[in-house]
């Protein structure tokens, strides 16, 4: 989990093409996500329809996907900014990852789809027409999802975003995808090799289904809990007993929901501190975590330092 600057809720829209400072909050990125997929849809569909290229319509087919992930991290994004409220006193950061599943399991699906189709034009070529159309076609794509995934970077960056990393992996993977397209169509069209362009789009396909199970995984791991990397553990460890007042930390349990991490812990105080006390160094140190992860939500437990107690035994109850 990285550890960013707390950004703002909304900051003013950067001038420029890209942008002054080429950053935008998570809610421009995502509009602007779905921007793109729509202008990438329509070019691939008209590059499609002259080509008949089996790499475009793998390309189209993703993209067309691409707008219904870059949908649902749109909203996602905005449902897992809410503040807590009565049903859901922990936030709402889990819509993420929720919206993470269902974009893979429509990656899995688009795979599988464009696997069978480039098998079947193995075994049955076709010639690709139209081809500079659809090389031009795939060359402005590659261009525009380039410029996507940089501003997309710039935004994560910034906020951390669990659901702008994910969209931008997803479209990093398409930037990739989209020269393989462009290898195939290449082929097809100048090397009048179409077994080439139905190679191409067996490759997407392997690299969607790839791709897809990254986006599983990451969903998988928040919704199921995990602890976050070593090294975070280390750096929230480190922020806490950077003041010597706390004799050390115990049961940790650390998790993320979102972009927000979630943390629990017991730390050992000298049990001769007054009850006011211990509360003001407990408070400090929540302080200090916040400040190296600004979207920490943490809840410390303060445990008294030394020899335990005797155990005090139960008054009895008055008799009757």
């Amino acid at each position: 989990m990285t550890s960013p600057a707390t950004p703002p809720s909304e900051p003013a829209p950067p001038s420029g093409p890209w942008g002054s400072a080429a950053t935008l909050s998570p809610r421009q990125i995502t509009r602007v996500s779905v921007g793109v997929a729509v202008v990438l849809i329509a070019l691939k569909a008209f590059a499609l329809g002259a080509s008949g290229s089996v790499s475009i319509l793998a390309s189209l087919a993703d993209s067309s996907l691409d707008l219904i992930a870059s949908l649902a991290t749109f909203y996602a994004v905005r449902w897992a900014a809410a503040p807590a409220d009565a049903q859901h006193r922990f936030g709402h950061g889990k819509g993420e990852a929720m919206a993470a599943l269902v974009q893979a399991g429509l990656v899995f699906a688009s795979a599988a789809f464009i696997g069978w189709e480039a098998l079947q034009r193995i075994f049955d070529p076709r010639p690709v027409v139209g081809g500079g159309w659809a090389v031009g076609v795939v060359v402005i794509s590659i261009l525009v999802t380039a410029g996507l995934v940089w501003l997309q970077t710039r935004s994560l960056k910034a906020s951390g975003s669990v659901a702008v990393a994910g969209d931008r992996a997803h479209y990093a993977a398409d930037l990739g995808a989209s020269i393989v397209v462009l290898i195939g169509v290449i082929s097809g069209t100048f090397l009048s090799a179409p077994g080439l362009d139905a190679a191409a789009g067996l490759v997407v396909a392997v690299w969607l289904f790839w791709g897809a199970f990254g986006v599983l995984k990451g969903a998988g791991d928040q919704l199921l809990d995990r602890e976050v990397s070593d090294a975070d553990r280390v750096a929230l460890t480190t922020a806490v007993l950077s003041d010597p007042r706390i004799g050390g930390v115990h049961q940790l349990r650390t998790r993320l929901s979102g972009d927000r991490l979630m943390a629990q812990m017991h730390v050992d105080l000298d049990r001769t501190l007054s009850f006011e006390a211990a509360h003001d160094i407990v408070v400090e140190a929540e302080t200090r975590v916040k400040a190296a992860f600004p979207n920490a939500d943490v809840l410390i437990h303060a445990d008294p330092r030394g020899p335990a107690r005797a155990a005090v035994p139960a008054t009895p109850p008055p008799s009757a």
